[in-house]
């Protein structure tokens, strides 16, 4: 399965994903200028980074195609912690994942409770 899909910028919506640097962002807002005498219209968007809240721009033609990465929400159930590591037990694989929390996580993270974590781009994050 691919990590990103490809899309035209007019396709993409606010709360929707797209990738930016090579890093997936949710999209905060979409701004569009209708076209010119001789040319298309131009799209302005902008985007969080969900690994690092970096805030990020694209500028382009809407007929540009860009990248929409595939985000997998999962279920976990924790094993334990470890100072600023978590281990997860993956409910759906059985797999166990081990990741580092990040700071706005909203998840409890006593050993037995369940949890839900995103999966991107070979990265992982807590919900």
């Amino acid at each position: 399965m691919a990590d990103w899909e490809t899309r035209e910028i007019r396709e993409l919506k606010v709360g929707r994903y797209v990738n930016i640097d090579d890093e997936p962002c949710k999209i905060i807002s979409i701004d569009t200028s209708k076209p010119g005498k001789h040319g298309s219209a131009k799209a302005n968007i902008v985007a969080t980074s969900i690994f690092t809240g970096a805030k990020k721009s694209l500028v382009g033609p809407v007929s540009t195609k860009c990248q929409v990465p595939v985000i997998d929400k999962r279920k976990g159930q924790v094993l334990y912690t470890n100072g600023n590591e978590i281990s997860i037990l993956d409910i759906e694989t059985n797999e166990t994942v081990t990741m580092e929390i990040n700071e706005d996580h909203e998840c409890s993270l006593e050993p037995g409770a369940e949890i839900l974590y995103i999966v991107a781009m070979d990265r992982m994050k807590l919900l």
